[in-house]
């Protein structure tokens, strides 16, 4: 008799188990489904622990000597297994991305942002038809919506819909993209990378680069650290991975954690030039869901750890992100400022180009030509660049 009790109390415990089991796997397939990993094995504590409660309250565990307080630590000590896999994730997430998206709409133009630059004047050049197509990169956004806004008819030019507006950012490595194949007339970014030169090439297309203006690149780290400034050849030995802790350069005794960007961005070609010879070493990833519930890699965003290093462009990380937790460090003794830049002082000043790329639009020509001239450039300086004038 009590051989047949005990076997139909497992039994029950085994669908107990498998009922509630069966419940948790909704919560499971949700959570797989929406990219959520960090939730999978809280998911999975949490019915065990459900489990556990229910055996605990079959063999009469809580009325034992120190029964409440051993089933309590054994349900405790697996959620706190369960939350080990996603308190780290939240803890990462803690810090702020750096170089993350930044809301263009408050860029557009003709909806009376005050963050445009605006002229004197009104434009000596309009456009009111054939209206050219433009990208570009994100931290020239604000140029180039100026632009429009001096020049374009009055209208509606939202920055993420390439299928209606004329005007968009869709980042550097989409834009060269969207020039070759023809779906843009011109783009603001900065120079081509090898891997888009060699596209171009391949599609018998011809990249013209007309320099409209010139910026800082800058690398910068959390305002906590001490370290203001680096020489040219520790930056390079930081990224090739000759130089792992901050304390080489002056800082405290923490590991040196150095953020890359993604092949072809702006930021990314323009730092893979001035390391020139110099090896990269294998950048941060992180692995994320894609749009099919799989997991793809890509290069870590910078998140601002008290031990990291970044880069991107001064205007970017001034003016649009404005984020006070970063500082900016002086290169080779030289701070990246507009004055640096126009004097040739700070040494990681480049231009920053309008591309074409042979597009049969008749107001392309003369566009340019006004975006260098006097009118043109006024705006680039209103706006926060450095005018190539």
């Amino acid at each position: 008799m009590e051989i047949l009790e005990m076997f139909g109390r497992i039994m029950m415990a085994l669908f107990i188990g498998a009922l509630i089991g069966a419940l948790g796997l909704p919560v499971l397939l949700i959570v797989a489904l929406n990219g959520d990993f960090q939730f999978i094995g809280l998911v999975i504590a949490v019915v065990i622990s459900l489990w556990l409660l229910y055996l605990f309250v079959d063999i009469d565990l809580y009325k034992k000597p120190n029964g409440k307080r051993i089933a309590t630590g054994i349900i405790a000590f697996c959620l706190l297994i369960g939350a080990a896999f996603s308190v780290p994730h939240y803890y990462k997430e803690s810090f702020a991305k750096v170089d993350g998206e930044v809301d263009l709409y408050e860029y557009e133009p003709f909806t009376d942002s005050d963050k445009l630059a605006q002229p004197d004047s009104p434009s000596s050049f309009k456009i009111e038809n054939d209206l050219p197509k433009l990208d570009g990169a994100t931290a020239l956004y604000p140029l180039y919506a100026a632009f429009t806004e001096a020049v374009y008819p009055s209208g509606q030019y939202p920055p993420y819909d390439p299928a209606f507006s004329k005007v968009v950012s869709t980042t550097t490595p989409e834009a060269y993209n969207r020039l070759i194949e023809g779906k843009a007339d011109i783009i603001f970014v900065a120079g081509p990378s090898s891997g888009q030169l060699k596209k171009a090439e391949n599609l018998g297309v011809e990249l013209k680069m007309t320099p409209i203006g010139r910026e800082a690149f800058v690398f910068f780290v959390n305002s906590r650290n001490p370290v203001d400034g680096l020489k040219s050849e520790e930056i390079k030995g930081i990224y090739s991975g000759e130089m792992t802790n901050w304390s080489e350069l002056g800082g405290k005794n923490d590991e040196i954690r150095a953020f890359q960007r993604p092949v072809d961005s702006g930021s990314q070609t323009t730092f893979l030039k001035f390391m020139s010879d110099t090896p990269v070493q294998k950048p941060e990833i992180e692995e994320m869901a894609s749009g099919m519930g799989g997991i793809i890699s890509e290069v870590a965003s910078y998140r601002n750890y008290k031990n990291a290093i970044g880069y991107t462009f001064r205007f970017f990380a001034v003016d649009m992100v404005q984020n006070n937790k970063i500082k900016l460090l002086a290169i080779d003794g030289v701070e990246p400022t507009i004055e640096t830049i126009r004097s040739d002082e700070y040494p990681m000043a480049s231009e920053f180009y309008a591309v074409t790329a042979g597009s049969d639009n008749p107001n392309i020509e003369a566009f340019i030509e006004w975006i260098v001239s006097e009118e043109g450039q006024e705006l680039v300086e209103r706006t926060g660049f450095v005018s190539v004038k």
